[in-house]
């Protein structure tokens, strides 16, 4: 039987690794994305609104993502959220839409998104080795209270254990994929 413990640290641990997944869709990788602005917030008659709340995203080709707002007077707040962000592209406002150009990233520009990912990928690292301390704990108080016998502590306590090294690998994975990307010229 799986202890209580183990089978709430799964869930955590996967939504340690889906937060990783929508951080790592925001950086730019060379190519346009809706991603890149979609968490970007937006003044919005006196409320911070998600941009994707206030306007269309799309991107017609490779290099430009276009922002057309649903409310033109909203405009200039769109072009202000970008220019105060730190997606590091300059927002072009034509009258009716606002263009992005995203430029193919420099060498040194990849190295920094490397460096970006290797960090948010050992915060989802430490994540799951804190989720799997709290199972660990539960499972030293189960043991203490006289609910688990020793053995079967052991037993958990391993299978905790296989269950953080899968979550790590599916982080390691996840990480290597994403600095490829980077990197692909």
């Amino acid at each position: 039987m799986t202890h209580e413990a183990l089978t709430n640290a799964d869930p955590k641990m996967q939504r340690a690794i889906d937060a990783m997944e929508r951080d790592f869709a925001g950086i730019r990788t060379g190519r346009a994305s809706t991603a890149l602005v979609e968490r970007i917030t937006v003044d919005y008659y006196g409320t911070q609104t998600p941009l994707n709340q206030v306007a269309g995203i799309s991107t017609p080709d490779p290099h430009l993502i276009v922002i057309q707002p649903w409310d033109r007077s909203v405009l200039s707040a769109i072009e202000k959220a970008i220019t105060k962000s730190d997606i590091g592209l300059v927002p072009n406002v034509d009258g009716t839409v606002v263009r992005l150009n995203v430029p193919p990233l420099t060498e040194e520009r990849r190295r920094e998104m490397v460096k970006q990912v290797h960090r948010r990928a050992e915060e989802a690292r430490v994540e799951v080795r804190n989720r799997r301390r709290e199972a660990a704990d539960v499972l030293k108080k189960a043991l203490r209270d006289g609910e688990l016998s020793e053995d079967e502590e052991r037993r958990e306590f391993e299978a905790l254990q296989r269950l953080t090294d899968r979550f790590i690998e599916a982080i390691d994975a996840r990480s290597e994929r994403k600095e490829a990307e980077i990197l692909e010229v």
